[in-house]
């Protein structure tokens, strides 16, 4: 369905047409989010087509002819994790939502897909991002298949297998001193420069869209609103687009007003929303010397950090910071006992339920851990 708006996110009475290649507020700089008329989601048309994140498509900005840039991507599987279950002693379910699966190994897949979708409907020819490393592998095929020019500022310590997986999509990699903040700066004057739409994290408002079908999906194969959901938090936008999502699907009538626990799990050595949480802050300041082995979560600033915040307070839940050691001990549990590509990433979203469980913690319904991409496109360990 196409938007009737885009809406700012500091201040809704700020609105921006729809049918731009808008980035943020021209207000205030916040992220626009994007609103729909009244979404109509049948669950038997919607079971009947093919098992992917378009298959929501009422709620998605497209219109009914419309044909997606797209690679499959979504239809992910929701795990159960009974050995996991039995090592934490839980008395919850614990369920994997393993976007691994995606066609370019992480869950970035969804938000380019939209993303690309919509900036080549609205008439870019050139997109540009900075990355971490997937969403820049994700920009290069999902703009590969639109037959878009793509650029990819990478910090230049960006494990090496992610670099040239941009540059084998065709994308123009440009290595940067510093971390994504820094590659932020110089893709956004390559954009001023050259004209190409910049799709950062958050200055363009479509990859929320493709990332909050992860909660489509979710009700959808559990058929409730789970207790908590374990999100690794860089960038956020998946945390905030589910939970946008969420308020989509009780208007659309399919759950109502109950909402997971929100929890947001960092690297101790990248954590400022989790400092932000701990200090009752609305915002959260740069982290400085930001470090951890879980590329995707080594974002010292977002953009997004008022809509996150936000949200976890808002469902009653935390932000939690985890160790590297731990990390990549919880990731390894996810690989030797439950099968799971995980990544460290996932690996965080473990270790912060097992810091809850062991501090006493109880959920009164099944919890749900996000794996948001493979470790195989890591360098090996």
């Amino acid at each position: 369905m196409l938007p009737t708006y885009l809406e700012c996110s500091l201040d809704a009475a700020h609105h921006v047409e729809p049918e731009c290649l808008a980035t943020v507020c021209p207000h205030d700089g916040a992220p626009l989010l994007v609103r729909y008329p009244p979404i109509t989601l049948d669950r038997a048309t919607i079971a009947a087509r093919p098992y992917t994140m378009w298959r929501y498509r009422e709620a998605l900005p497209v219109d009914d002819t419309e044909e997606p840039i797209s690679l499959g991507e979504g239809g992910t599987p929701l795990v159960r994790a009974r050995r996991l279950e039995a090592m934490l002693g839980a008395t919850c379910e614990i369920l994997i939502k393993d976007e691994s699966q995606n066609p370019t190994g992480s869950f970035k897949s969804r938000g380019m897909s939209a993303a690309v979708t919509r900036a080549k409907k609205l008439g870019a020819s050139a997109l540009v991002a900075p990355s971490a490393g997937n969403a820049g592998g994700a920009m290069s095929a999902y703009g590969a298949r639109a037959a878009m020019s793509v650029t990819v500022f990478l910090p230049k310590d960006t494990p090496e297998i992610l670099i040239q997986e941009c540059r084998t999509y065709g994308a123009d990699v440009r290595l940067v001193d510093g971390l994504i903040d820094d590659a932020g700066k110089q893709a956004g004057a390559f954009a001023q420069e050259t004209g190409a739409f910049n799709m950062a994290t958050l200055r363009e408002p479509y990859r929320i869209e493709g990332k909050k079908t992860m909660a489509y999906e979710l009700i959808e194969q559990l058929g409730a609103v789970p207790a908590a959901i374990f999100y690794p938090t860089g960038g956020g936008t998946g945390l905030i687009g589910m939970w946008k999502a969420f308020d989509e699907l009780q208007a659309a009538g399919w759950i109502d007003g109950r909402r997971p626990k929100m929890i947001s799990v960092q690297a101790a050595g990248c954590a400022p929303i989790v400092r932000a949480f701990e200090h009752g802050d609305e915002k959260a300041e740069r982290w400085e010397d930001a470090h951890t082995a879980a590329w995707g979560l080594r974002v010292p600033a977002a953009l997004g950090d008022r809509l996150m915040l936000r949200a976890i307070r808002a469902s009653g839940g935390t932000a939690i910071a985890i160790e590297e050691a731990t990390m990549a001990d919880a990731m390894r549990a996810l690989r030797e006992r439950e099968g799971v590509d995980a990544s460290e990433e996932g690996g965080a979203a473990l270790a912060g339920l097992q810091q809850m469980l062991a501090g006493g913690s109880a959920f009164d319904g099944p919890v749900v851990l996000f794996n948001t991409g493979s470790a195989l496109k890591y360098a090996p360990r």
